[in-house]
């Protein structure tokens, strides 16, 4: 545990570079600091020695003394902040140096992870992770390291200065700090060890939780589902609560214990300068023992200050070694490996060969020893239920995962083989999701392929029949959208993806559900958008809605992870299998209709069964009478 410990440590300053230099001189001037802090302490002592010794002795220029020694606690004490700035200055450079790349890093190493860990790990999750850990390293190594340093330079002052007047008083003094070393381990030791990490995780899933109830907001409202959608959310705040109160609570008893023995110095202090007060014989031994009181009078607070402030950097200190750890977490993760000897396809036909795979952490498999292959030009589909595992299937392509046996390869070449850059230029993926850059238009179709022109953007934004939205938007190609900026609906969001591979003009394309969130009039739109993007390139598409694939060269149907039916439309109504009821449960939905009669004021729902080749069945309809 001791050598995990000391990795943390050695990690974070690991990332402040050069910097960590800043950080040993901040350390080194904040002892120094605390070392001049405790001399004015002494030099008041002194002036409080020279006017009792002048009171007594009737003569009040016997205390003349004194006046330097209140300078000389002015100057200790000016020395002791300006020498305390200095170094809070050194550890605060070194500690944004320490934060930012620390940032710097996860995000460097976040982007060569696949697309499928963020599947996995919320956005809300890894932003708690990387800014606020950061965050919480950053307060550590400018504020409560060079105190923390401060305060373990502190007892060996102390000491010296304990026993430098009255021993006996001294001990009085250390015995309560003692008592309180003991409370300190058992708050900062055993279970109370493994605190921060587990309440690091409760954290961060409560943010993972409200960045998700937020989101839902609307669709909250519009079920009012308030209660029932708030649980998880509340479950991650009880879960939260449960360990932020259980450690208050198991620390209540140590802390109290800490805090009383502490500030209880005085209990065993003026008893003890009592004794030895009443066993003393002589006016010289009476005024050494009541001027050695008055100083360990003066000097008690600042162990306790130390003390405390040795309590609050320890607790830090474990916030920021769990933070590193945590973010250690991410960088363990492993990227997508390059090969070393890229293999270049000979053309874009895509094999999967006895696929099998399984997400992390899951026992079923996602796929089961699939085997399909698309040939160049050609266009495949893949229908099933949710779950049955085509997104996961068209995930492997572009290698937002890699198989755990058998391979995914285009043009004979298994994707593993190929150069990063290549298997992403040759693979343009529209998600069922589309994510739009708080940026302009033009930009959120440029990201496709950055260098192309104005032109160019336009060109493919017309292509995918976004015509109505660049018109309709105040500043056209320029408008600012996406977050905070003008709202576009789903389906003109789909548009705006399918803009972006057209201008990126990859041989494979892959879309997931692409028409997932479109209405009528907007599908009707995509449908022609289609047309163009897929013209003589190889396609696999997912889709729910089967009026769009019925001209795919071949259907795949997926169930529980394996292909239960294949062949072209035609074929699998032919079947009367899985297919053959999809399809006439999908017209049944797409045929209900209404109609206004003109006889009366009524209105007739007509739903017009799924008609298959060469098979009619009879219509069904329904009144609604409207008073």
């Amino acid at each position: 545990m001791e050598k995990q410990k000391d990795r943390e440590l050695s990690k974070m300053f690991g990332y402040a570079g050069n910097y960590h230099v800043l950080t040993v001189l901040g350390c080194i001037l904040s002892g120094i600091s605390t070392i001049l802090s405790m001399l004015p302490f002494v030099c008041i002592w002194l002036v409080i020695r020279d006017l009792i010794q002048a009171f007594v002795a009737g003569d009040i220029s016997l205390a003349t003394e004194s006046t330097r020694y209140a300078w000389m606690a002015v100057i200790f004490a000016a020395a002791s902040i300006f020498i305390y700035f200095i170094a809070l200055n050194c550890t605060h450079l070194a500690a944004f140096r320490t934060a930012t790349n620390m940032r710097k890093t996860a995000i460097h190493h976040i982007v060569t992870l696949p697309m499928g860990y963020f599947n996995q790990n919320a956005s809300g999750r890894l932003r708690k992770i990387i800014d606020d850990n950061a965050g919480l390293t950053e307060g550590f190594l400018a504020h409560q390291l060079p105190d923390l340093t401060g305060a373990l330079v502190m007892p060996v002052a102390v000491l010296v200065f304990i026993f430098l007047f009255d021993w006996r008083l001294g001990i009085c003094c250390l015995i309560p700090m003692g008592i309180s070393v003991i409370f300190l381990k058992q708050m900062m030791g055993g279970e109370n060890a493994q605190f921060m990490g587990k309440y690091m995780t409760a954290l961060e899933s409560m943010n993972k939780e409200a960045v998700e109830y937020i989101r839902g907001i609307p669709v909250v409202k519009v079920f009012q589902q308030t209660i029932y959608s708030f649980k998880n959310f509340h479950a991650a705040i009880t879960e939260y609560e449960k360990f932020a109160s259980g450690y208050a609570l198991k620390c209540r008893i140590p802390l109290t214990g800490f805090t009383v023995t502490l500030n209880g110095t005085f209990v065993l202090l003026i008893p003890i300068a009592m004794f030895l007060l009443s066993g003393i014989r002589g006016q010289v031994a009476y005024e050494d023992i009541v001027l050695d009181f008055l100083f360990y009078s003066l000097f008690t607070p600042i162990c306790a200050t130390m003390m405390n402030r040795i309590l609050f950097a320890s607790e830090q200190l474990m916030a920021a070694k769990s933070a590193v750890s945590r973010l250690d977490e991410i960088l363990k993760e492993q990227p997508l490996q390059e090969t070393k000897h890229p293999m270049h396809p000979d053309d874009t036909s895509i094999v999967f060969s006895d696929v099998s795979f399984s997400y992390p952490g899951a026992k079923e498999k996602a796929l089961d020893h699939i085997s399909f292959e698309i040939p160049a030009g050609k266009t495949v589909a893949l229908v099933g239920a949710s779950g049955s595992g085509k997104s996961t299937a068209a995930s492997l392509i572009p290698r937002f995962y890699d198989v755990q046996s058998g391979a995914v390869t285009i043009g004979g070449v298994d994707v593993r083989n190929m150069e990063k850059q290549e298997l992403m230029k040759r693979v343009s993926f529209v998600f069922q999701n589309t994510r739009l850059f708080k940026d302009t238009l033009l930009n959120n179709i440029k990201v496709a392929r950055p260098d192309a022109t104005r032109e160019d953007v336009r060109k493919a934004a017309y292509e995918a029949q976004c015509k109505d939205i660049m018109e309709r938007l105040p500043d056209g190609l320029d408008t600012l959208v996406g977050t905070g900026g003008t709202y576009l609906s789903g389906g003109e969001n789909q548009r705006v993806a399918l803009a972006r591979a057209i201008l990126k003009d990859a041989p494979i394309i892959v879309l997931d559900e692409a028409t997932a969130f479109a209405d009528a009039e907007n599908e009707h739109q995509i449908q022609l958008a289609f047309e163009r993007l897929t013209q003589n390139k190889t396609v696999l598409m997912i889709a729910h809605r089967l009026s769009t694939i019925q001209d795919a060269d071949l259907i795949l149907v997926f169930q529980e992870g394996q292909i239960a039916e294949r062949g072209t439309h035609k074929e699998l109504l032919a079947l009367h299998g899985i297919y053959s009821s999809m399809w006439r449960e999908y017209q049944t939905s797409v045929a209900w209709k209404v109609k206004s009669p003109q006889e009366n004021s009524c209105m007739v729902i007509q739903a017009d069964k799924g008609k298959e080749e060469g098979k009619h069945e009879e219509s069904t309809e329904k009144e609604i009478c409207v008073k």
